[in-house]
């Protein structure tokens, strides 16, 4: 049969998993820089929030002066809808959205004026813009105070001219706060680097009405009319940068524990594992595998424990095997050479040829040498059918249950010249009642061949196992020979027949499923002890 074989095609080694993972772990900083709009929106929100601030100070700086001022100065003829009693605070929130909201273009220009400006608004106008004029070098805020009209009192060169078709604006004489995101005028381009931050051009204008209250009712008196570019994100980040390098300096040593801890923990181990694999490969099998300095992870230790299990009972199997061949061959050699020389001494004396100036063969020479052919046929029978009987032991099929209450009656009536008695408890074991028979079959016939007459089996359980003790009083199991009675081949009645196959035989069938037997000490009447293992139901 072929071996399977992996498919030969490319595949990523554990590496390089590793380091690409490492790598997609050090990009999400870099990554989050295409994806900061919300840190953008905020800054941008902030910024608002900022020129409402200022605005509405100027707009109650402004609002102020005009309801001082007697007699009245001009104000718009609409009211405006006043605040219940009880809605005494009326924040405005901020409600720009960079990644929502439209950007306009740059603010229009400002046009002439179709109305004429009140002195005393105007004389106003200059006081509120002299404030935010001396706070601008801290607020970076460019303020125009416009009258009701929407004409400039004061702001820059653009005095006298009208900013009522802009829409904040013309929404903020309507009576309601307005503010847009447009595209900021700069006289320098920015750097390359900027253009990834749709914030860069953007400027934030906001127009706040300026509501005075009058005998007729809540009036638009004028509006606060500010902007400002708001925060950009790189010079933000640059302004934290040693935050930002600390924090790139820690996002780096984690990257370099995680791979440290990958290597030793995963990618080591495992190329430890497949050398030692390649080696096993190279050497021989009754070498035994190395072990593995290093097993990592616990998944990776149960693999390579496995291994090692493994390569170990194949290292076992192959010292077995090889013992065993050299044993087999020697114990059929023996037989198999006396049947060629009495069959060649047979043959020649029918050839009439005589051995070595002897005369021929009489019928009891003949029939001497023809017992011998068949004493050895005998025990190459023997030996065959042993032989057979260890390789369903090795390879016996586990499992199955047997009450050993039941395998006594049974075994008495196979050797009835045995005076068999039983104690004990009575308790099922993990065995087919088939292979109960065998083991216990092979003691019997063991210690009946022995010299035994009687046998004694006692039963006492365990937590995991059933022990049975067995007890002949046969003639015992010299000092010398105690720890070969397991060995294969291994017999004091070679002359009788014996194969020294039976307690090897009953060995690995215990093994197989998870037993064993060992040898008791010797009682003092004479006899032999084995204490056999059985798995527990």
């Amino acid at each position: 049969m072929t071996p399977l074989r992996v498919r030969a095609k490319w595949r990523p080694s554990l590496g390089m998993i590793v380091v690409a993972v490492l790598l997609a772990v050090a990009a999400l900083p870099l990554a989050g820089l295409f994806f900061f709009r919300l840190y953008e929106n905020q800054l941008v929100r902030q910024t608002e929030a900022e020129l409402i601030a200022q605005a509405s100070v100027l707009a109650a700086a402004y609002a102020d002066a005009v309801e001082r001022q007697d007699p009245p100065p001009a104000v718009s003829p609409t009211p405006v809808a006043s605040l219940a009693p009880e809605e005494r605070f009326h924040p405005i929130e901020p409600a720009l959205d960079l990644t929502g909201d439209d950007v306009l273009g740059p603010r229009p220009a400002a046009v002439p004026a179709t109305a004429a400006v009140d002195p005393a608004l105007q004389a106003i106008g200059s006081q509120v813009y002299a404030i935010a004029r001396r706070a601008q070098d801290q607020t970076l805020a460019g303020v125009r105070v416009l009258d009701f009209n929407g004409t400039i009192l004061a702001g820059a060169e653009e005095v006298g001219l009208s900013l009522a078709e802009v829409p904040e604006v013309a929404g903020a004489l309507a009576g309601q706060y307005h503010a847009a995101l447009r595209v900021r005028r700069s006289q320098h381009e920015p750097p390359p680097l900027y253009s990834m931050s749709r914030g860069t051009g953007v400027r934030v204008f906001v127009a706040l009405p300026i509501i005075a209250h009058t005998p007729e009712g809540d009036r638009v008196a004028g509006v606060i009319y500010a902007s400002r570019t708001p925060n950009n994100i790189f010079r933000h980040l640059y302004g934290e940068r040693r935050k930002v390098a600390l924090a790139g300096g820690v996002i780096l040593a984690v990257i370099l524990i995680i791979a440290f801890v990958f290597s030793r923990t995963i990618t080591r181990p495992i190329h430890q594992l497949v050398r030692q694999t390649r080696e096993l490969g190279t050497r021989a099998l009754d070498e035994g595998p190395a072990e593995a300095p290093h097993y990592g992870t616990r998944e990776i230790a149960l693999l390579s424990q496995s291994f090692h299990d493994m390569a170990q009972r194949l290292s076992d199997r192959s010292r077995y095997i090889t013992t065993f061949a050299a044993h087999v061959s020697h114990e059929l050699k023996s037989p198999l050479t006396g049947i060629q020389g009495a069959a060649e001494l047979l043959h020649d004396d029918l050839e009439g040829e005589e051995a070595m100036g002897a005369g021929p063969m009489d019928t009891e020479q003949r029939r001497r040498f023809l017992g011998n052919i068949l004493a050895d046929t005998r025990r190459l029978t023997a030996l065959v059918q042993r032989l057979r009987d260890l390789a369903q032991a090795d390879n016996a099929v586990r499992g199955g249950r047997t009450s050993l209450s039941a395998v006594w009656p049974e075994l008495a009536a196979q050797f009835p010249r045995l005076a068999l008695t039983t104690g004990g408890e009575d308790a099922a074991v993990a065995m087919s009642a088939e292979n109960v028979m065998i083991l216990f079959s092979h003691l019997a016939d063991n210690a009946g061949r022995h010299g035994a007459t009687a046998l004694d089996i006692a039963v006492a359980t365990r937590d995991w196992a059933v022990v049975v003790t067995v007890t002949d009083n046969g003639h015992g199991i010299s000092a010398a020979n105690r720890d070969r009675v397991f060995d294969a081949f291994f017999t004091t009645r070679r002359d009788s027949g014996g194969t020294g196959m039976g307690l090897h035989i009953v060995q690995s069938l215990l093994r197989s499923h998870g037993g064993d037997i060992r040898l008791g000490d010797a009682p003092e009447g004479g006899g032999a002890v084995f204490e056999v293992t059985l798995p527990r139901v």
